[in-house]
């Protein structure tokens, strides 16, 4: 009985190793985007360590129904893909990892991150 109990308490701590987060679960750095908010006022919007291999609609401008952020500047250890449409839909674009500040034109609603291989 004590062996059973053992075994399945080994399985138990295994699997709760398993569904934690690690760092291959998140892009480690910076993502920044801009927008003009309702009073016609230029914002910057910092993404610290963003969550990697899920569609982010982006705060203010992840939705179709608003004007777009513009202006993405991907500074994580990871590559990401942006979106011109809300739910990682539309035209897309691939941003390096630690690559330059994308041009204002460059128009952004929602991204996924690579998961980092490791």
């Amino acid at each position: 009985m004590k062996l059973r109990n053992t075994a399945a308490a080994a399985l138990a701590a295994f699997a709760l190793v398993l569904t934690l987060p690690g760092s291959a679960l998140a892009a480690e750095g910076y993502f920044t985007y801009k927008y003009v908010d309702h009073f016609g006022q230029q914002q910057h919007v910092t993404l610290h360590d963003p969550h990697s291999g899920k569609c982010i609609n982006l705060y203010a401008v992840g939705d179709d129904e608003v004007p777009a952020g513009y202006g993405p500047h991907n500074d994580t250890d990871t590559a990401v893909t942006v979106y011109v449409g809300a739910n990682c839909e539309g035209p897309e674009w691939k941003l390096r990892a630690k690559g330059q500040p994308a041009r204002d034109v460059l128009e952004v609603r929602s991204v996924r991150f690579d998961v980092n291989p490791g």
